[in-house]
């Protein structure tokens, strides 16, 4: 008889906890699975080096943003640069989530909901979000909860130093041809080219050569599918005709990540891609 009663006991606990779970469930949301989430591309490479705060200029700036998710596409990003920390406003394509949360889906399932950021929507109705931004060039998760679906999905998030202009960029976190007194004439120099899907290289050392204090570099890439580099805001066209793809370009920073646009016209249309180019000066020899 105490068998019986502790069985129905456990079965109305049992009934109750289902109750609970569901309503737990509507606060925090369930985790999707990997099978119920497309194939998530990597956008963290094992060349990317964290880019924090103190090595920028305060001001706000339109940014790229890599994620990991085609079911999370991010139209615009507007970073913000105060007080030491940084702050980025997203915007959304679609309107398919409710919230979002800095860390996993686990995470986010178990934070309480003050946590969670919602969304206002702009001038245009469309969703945006401020995150908060720890560094460039770093995967940060950002759980997404999904309005259909009631359930977190995991996406990873990198927003792109290269893709700022050269001003967002403090003069203390690189070297300019003024600080090494180089004075005019021919050189060469190491230069390492970065981003993209990696394929493309550029030819080092590369031709350098300083006037009146400023320094230009010729940068040849490893293909001839390239018309125009943008660097610094300005647009260059190529300086051959034949073989690869040659610019004469400003070395605006040395020992520096130097953003740089590249545009490619081996794919079906032009396409923009964003490229660092990293000058080291320590290799740096006058020209023979």
């Amino acid at each position: 008889m105490k068998k019986k009663r502790f069985s129905a006991v456990l079965a109305l606990l049992l009934a109750g906890g289902i109750v609970m779970t569901g309503a737990a469930q509507e606060n925090s949301g369930q985790v999707a699975s990997k099978d119920e989430m497309v194939e998530p591309e990597d956008v963290v490479t094992d060349d990317m080096v964290p880019l924090y705060a103190d090595a920028l200029n305060e001001g706000t700036y339109a940014i790229d943003v890599l994620s990991s998710s085609s079911m999370f596409k991010i139209t615009d990003a507007q970073l913000t640069v105060a007080d030491g920390e940084m702050s980025a406003v997203i915007t959304l394509n679609g309107d398919g989530y409710l919230k979002l949360f800095m860390g996993t889906g686990e995470e986010a399932a178990a934070a309480p909901e003050e946590d969670c950021l919602t969304f206002e929507l702009n001038e245009d109705g469309k969703q945006t979000y401020e995150l908060p931004v720890e560094a460039l060039d770093m995967g940060i998760d950002c759980a997404a909860f999904s309005k259909k679906k009631e359930k977190w999905y995991d996406r990873v998030l990198v927003f792109s130093a290269a893709s700022l202009p050269q001003d967002a960029f403090s003069e203390a976190s690189y070297t300019t041809a003024e600080d090494l007194g180089l004075e005019d004439g021919a050189y060469t120099i190491d230069v390492a080219l970065e981003g993209g899907s990696g394929k493309t290289s550029v030819e080092s050392p590369a031709s350098m050569t300083v006037t009146d204090g400023k320094a230009a570099a010729t940068i040849v890439f490893s293909s001839p599918h390239y018309d125009y580099v943008i660097a610094d805001g300005e647009k260059y066209t190529p300086v051959n005709t034949e073989g690869n793809s040659a610019f004469e370009i400003p070395v605006a920073a040395f020992d520096f990540k130097m953003p740089v646009t590249a545009d490619t016209i081996a794919m079906s249309t032009p396409h923009e891609i964003d490229y660092t180019l990293y000058f080291d000066s320590a290799t740096i020899k006058k020209a023979e």
